[in-house]
């Protein structure tokens, strides 16, 4: 097999090279979402069809989180991602969507009105966190749960402020949680004031109204 020859003094080849593409993504991003306002993040699986009930749930929770004045930000892709989008889209609030280069190409959703594409998943977790007031996680699969770990863990160390997590879904994740608090709690591995970071829901409605708590309690 013939290799490929990189030309002496070619520096966009080197490993240096990519802190110039990781600082490009952090500067749009910066720039572009400091001018958004006020945000809520939205995860979930990209696997959900529109028939699903927690499309139809994600919809109406953006919908009506759009209408009290938040952009509605996004992975940007489809399943959960859009429907959050739709819902902003259909309350003509702000829909955003970050959309993340993958090998199965990820195009973004037909509502996204303001696109910034990442190569790099650290800077547009960024994003995400800097950004959002909130973090509304409905079903998903490995990247919904990295996204809510991470948040969980951040809390819990105090790297960032309190902000609310809430999850959609009590069915979907009580086995999660059952185990969280067989196995992780009982070993001593968090405890027992961990399990108080994040909310468990089942309508667009209670979103809404521990959201807005939240942040009425915490003014000032």
């Amino acid at each position: 097999m013939k290799r490929r020859q990189i030309k002496k003094g070619d520096f966009t080849k080197e490993e240096t090279w990519r802190v110039f593409r990781i600082m490009a993504e952090f500067i749009e991003g910066f720039e572009t979402l400091s001018k958004v306002g006020k945000a809520i993040s939205f995860f979930g699986s990209s696997r959900l069809q529109p028939g699903n009930k927690y499309y139809k749930i994600a919809t109406q929770t953006a919908y009506l989180l759009s209408k009290e004045g938040y952009a509605i930000i996004t992975g940007g892709g489809p399943g959960i991602m859009e429907a959050a989008n739709k819902g902003a889209r259909k309350a003509k609030g702000k829909s955003i969507g970050l959309n993340i280069q993958i090998p199965e190409e990820q195009k973004a959703n037909k509502y996204v009105d303001l696109l910034l594409e990442f190569h790099y998943f650290f800077c547009r977790k960024v994003m995400f966190l800097k950004y959002g007031r909130a973090f509304v996680i409905f079903p998903g699969g490995f990247g919904t749960m990295d996204e809510l770990f991470e948040s969980l863990n951040l809390i819990q160390t105090q790297r960032v402020e309190r902000f609310p997590v809430v999850l959609v879904g009590s069915n979907y994740w009580k086995g999660l949680i059952s185990w969280l608090k067989a196995m992780v709690l009982k070993r001593g591995c968090i405890s027992n004031s961990d399990l108080y970071i994040f909310n468990i829901v089942d309508t667009p409605e209670k979103v809404v109204s521990i959201i807005k708590k939240f942040y009425n309690s915490n003014r000032g």
